[in-house]
């Protein structure tokens, strides 16, 4: 099969086209536009600004990808139908409806967040129950998946998602956005120097004490705010500190689920698993429980239409000749939901 995979939920316009022949798949051409200096000057994503650059962007990306003779050698289209920016979404499915009417290619709308647990490369060494945590600038949740497609969400954020608090600390701290790679690269720096050494600033771990798998990070940010107006720190380890707080609820609040739900595999999985300080925490103790740990390549963490691709391709395989059949039927009714859940 030839997939054409479509992500435009927030900030990056992406397109892959990927190969599947039996078990072996291809990714035969991936771009991903990233509109990170558009946002800066906000500090965060202007969903209006999001929305118009997708449409500039996604006819050339599209021309990119695929020319349109070769169009009807498409056999499917994965395109993400929510959650996200309302605007940002219909500009990926309005693609992918014209481009369906025009061969007649099926469409599949797949949900953004199931498309960050196919963003895993073994996926298929996955044993179940299996956890993932998901995370990135807007969703944090712990997802239970009692096998392929079956999910449960245990735990969600109540306010801020662990990358709008890195987002927010670093807008208050003038780093510029993303805040996330900014304090990593800090702290990690402030580490490697003072081995084994505490940052003079303490923030509170919200959360952890609550016997339930819920997040909350917007006190998290409060207290920074208040600790710096009342005292000096010194950067380095205030972006080490922040980064410490976030990754032990993190991974704290995970683990305990993991022992809750005896799960065999945990998945980490969403922007923020790109942070090597969170993927390594979360490694070391999936290891100590004899977890299986699964994390995508840092290329794949973040947003991008190779992800919703093998999403795509995996519940097409799912589907009877009636139900495929009934999807290119349908495939032009499709319609974005910007609060889509996973089920």
């Amino acid at each position: 099969m030839l997939i054409l995979g479509i992500e435009t939920s927030c900030d990056e316009t992406s397109l892959a086209l990927i190969k599947t022949n039996k078990d072996k798949i291809k990714t035969i051409k991936h771009i991903t536009y990233s509109q990170i200096k558009i946002h800066q000057p906000f500090g965060g994503v202007v969903p209006e600004l999001a929305a118009r650059a997708h449409l500039e962007k996604i006819i050339p990306l599209t021309q990119k990808i695929i020319k349109r003779k070769d169009l009807k050698k498409i056999n499917l289209i994965a395109v993400t139908k929510g959650p996200g920016l309302m605007p940002s979404l219909l500009v990926g499915v309005e693609l992918a409806k014209t481009l369906s009417y025009l061969e007649k290619i099926p469409i599949l709308g797949i949900n953004h967040l199931e498309g960050h647990i196919f963003s895993i490369k073994n996926i298929q060494k996955i044993k179940y129950p299996a956890l993932s945590l998901i995370v990135s600038g807007g969703h944090t949740l712990l997802v239970l998946i009692q096998k392929p497609f079956r999910y449960t969400q245990i735990g969600s954020t109540l306010d801020d998602a662990a990358g709008e608090c890195f987002d927010k600390a670093a807008q208050f701290l003038n780093l510029g956005y993303p805040g996330g790679p900014i304090i990593s690269k800090i702290a990690t720096k402030w580490r490697n120097a003072h081995k084994n050494k505490k940052p003079s600033i303490y923030l509170p771990r919200p959360m952890l004490s609550k016997n339930d798998f819920n997040f909350s990070f917007s006190g998290l940010k409060t207290a920074l705010i208040y600790k710096l107006r009342k005292e000096k720190f010194p950067l380095e380890e205030v972006c080490a500190e922040i980064e410490q707080a976030i990754v032990d609820v993190l991974v704290q609040k995970t683990m305990k689920a993991v022992r809750s739900y005896n799960v065999k595999s945990l998945l980490l999985v969403g922007g923020v698993a790109a942070n090597e300080f969170l993927r390594e925490s979360l490694k070391k103790q999936a290891k100590k429980s004899k977890v299986n740990f699964f994390v995508p390549r840092k290329k794949l963490a973040t947003d991008n239409a190779v992800m919703i691709a093998l999403a795509g391709y995996a519940r097409w395989q799912t589907l009877s000749q009636e139900q495929k059949q009934k999807a290119k039927k349908y495939s032009l009714k499709i319609q974005p939901d910007p609060s889509l859940s996973l089920k």
